[in-house]
This record gives structure tokens, sequence and C-alpha cells, in this order.
């Protein structure tokens, strides 16, 4: 059991994948091809399975610590053994590479404004909220928005390199994990691992770097299955691309920012291109997390990927987590939060 100052999430976030026994991203090494997410091999001989796409249960839990809406405010992970995990380095990219099913993280749920980020400074990457001039930034309602419009988070496993200038914006990329925006239903929980279908992505040029906003949807959806191109999207959901446009070009503006530019002239690319700009970010990744290339301020410090030089023990995992503040009750949200802004 956890110690009493520990809150475990519930429920857990379950992921029934297709696995490819041959996967790096769960702990086999960095050499082997890449694949789908497995538990960490135990010798060898499983690593050189030939096996494909085995169905496995797999589940995540948010471990909270500090107090919510406070500058000590931190969500950690644990995967299905109990062991505390980073999400940027030890959850799989991949929930089925066969079909081009990711995961990602939700860092902010839908029509919440708290900017809540994977933390890649820190050690094993945890959620907290960013921060700006040293109080809790809180992204502005834009009417007629109300904070943000999809459940906004990142794929595990990629990496904008800042050092990589992009052939098609002209642009490096911004250090993080690439962006996502899940279009489903659903409104997702702070924390919560999804599988999604990748639908194409907008090039947002954010202070001079290349920020991908990939849209996805919810595998979980009822209306997945229609959903395979950016297309279905400006189809099925007449005007939601449009608004996103927008929200992007304008969510800076109240903090006394300019609009934000795009490449492309603010198209959304396909889904094609969007895959093709994912599965590079997660090469970049890979060359990261094998300390190929220089992780400047980044914490790569995982659990799970054997061969990274940068994985550490569960016993030191576990201290990481118990040097942060104990989980207490949540302060309240400034009530300028939901003031509405009209730009």
């Amino acid at each position: 059991m956890p110690p009493a100052h520990t809150l475990l999430h519930t429920p857990t976030y379950g992921l029934n994948l297709l696995v490819n026994l041959h996967d790096e991203e769960m702990g086999f090494p960095l050499s082997t091809p890449t694949g789908s997410t497995g538990s960490t091999p135990t010798s060898s001989s499983t690593k050189k399975q030939t096996e494909q796409n085995k169905a496995v249960d797999m589940s995540f839990t948010i471990e909270e610590r500090g107090k919510p809406n406070t500058l000590d405010y931190r969500v950690f992970f644990r995967n299905t053994e109990g062991k505390h995990v980073s999400p940027f380095h030890d959850i799989p990219i991949y929930a089925d590479e066969a079909q081009n099913i990711f995961h990602a993280v939700v860092e902010v749920p839908r029509w919440t404004n708290a900017k809540m980020e994977i933390a890649t400074k820190d050690p094993l990457n945890p959620l907290k909220q960013d921060i700006k001039k040293g109080t809790l930034r809180y992204v502005a309602n834009v009417f007629p928005h109300k904070g943000y419009i999809w459940n906004y988070g990142a794929i595990p496993q990629t990496w904008e390199d800042p050092g990589h200038k992009d052939a098609d914006t002209g642009c490096c990329g911004d250090n993080d994990p690439i962006d996502i925006c899940d279009i489903g239903y659903k409104v997702c929980s702070r924390g919560e691992v999804i599988k999604v279908k990748v639908l194409g992505t907008l090039a947002l040029i954010d202070e001079g770097e290349t920020d991908w906003k990939v849209i996805v949807i919810n595998m979980e959806d009822p209306e997945a299955n229609n959903f395979n191109n950016i297309d279905d999207v400006r189809r099925l959901k007449p005007g939601y691309l449009e608004a996103t446009f927008e929200w992007f070009k304008k969510y800076k503006v109240p903090d006394g920012k300019p609009e934000n530019q795009f490449a492309f002239n603010g198209e959304f690319k396909d889904r094609d291109f969007a895959l093709k700009t994912v599965k590079e970010t997660h090469e970049f990744w890979k060359s990261l997390i094998s300390k190929k290339t220089n992780a400047g301020e980044l914490n790569c410090t995982n659990t799970c990927v054997t061969d990274s030089p940068f994985c550490c023990s569960t016993t030191d995992a576990k201290a990481v987590v118990d040097a942060a503040c104990v989980f207490g009750p949540e302060d309240p949200i400034p009530s300028a939060v939901d003031k509405w802004f009209y730009v």
C-alpha cells in the first residue's frame, strides 16, 4: 500500500494493446526494431521472440503530490506493475504500430484553463502547471471559447528537436513532445492515457519555433471509425478546424502578445503528412534517450528504456516521488480565470 500522504488516483487508465514483442519502448534495447508495447523482458530469448500483435492489458495510474492549483502540485505516473514511470520517456508511443494507433497523455482536459504540461526538465517528468512571472498560468478565454476546446496533451516518446530545422516550416523544434488535440466527445481526465488515431496537423510557429498541433480522435469515441483523415473532421464537425485555427492564433493576445503565425498559411495538413511528422519526432526522441543528441536542460530519467544511459532503478524513481510535497486539498482557482476576452 502507498504511504498515507500519497493519493493513487482511480480508476486506472486501462489500455488493451496489440503488442509487438520486438518493441524497444518498454525496456527493449534501442538497437532492436521499433514496435508496440510490452512488458520488460527477462532474458535475451524473450527479446528475440517473433510473436506479433499479442494482446495484453496495460494501465497507468496517476499519483498526485502537492496541493492542486499551487506551485508545488505534481502528477506522477505508475505503470501496471506499480513502477513509477515517465510520461515523456516510458509510456510507449504506439498502442498498435501496424494500425498507426498512438498513445497520448492528456495534460489539459477540454474546457479547463490550467496550463498543465509534462515537466520535461524535472526527474520522471510529472505533469505540472506552467508558471509565468512567478504565478500559475491559466489560458485566457477568448470569446466564444471557454478554456481549451479539445482534450490537449502530447504523444510520448516524441521530441521536437530544437537543433533540427524543419524543411517545411523553416524553423527548429520547440524542445517538447509533440502536441495533440483530441476532438473526441469525451472530456478526459488530467493524466489520462488514451489511444488515438492521427487525422492531420497544424503547423504553429510559436516565437520562431515549430510547434506541431496534431489533430487526433480517441479510439474509444463511438464515431472514431468515421474519422480517418483531416477532411473527415471538416465534413463531420463543421467549424471545428476553423475554431482550432482561431484559438491558436489568438490565445496569447490577452497576455499582450501578437497573434501567432503558421506555416502553410494556416492550412491543416493531412493524415499522411501528420504521421510522417510524428514518426520523425519519434526518431529525434530515440537519439535523445540514447544520448546521441545533447539533452541540454531536458531530464531523460526513465525506468523502462533499459538500454538508455538515463535509465534509473525503481528505488531511485520512488525517491524522486517521495521527495515531492505531500498531497493536500486544492486551492481555489482565481475568479479572474473565468473572464472572457474579446479580441
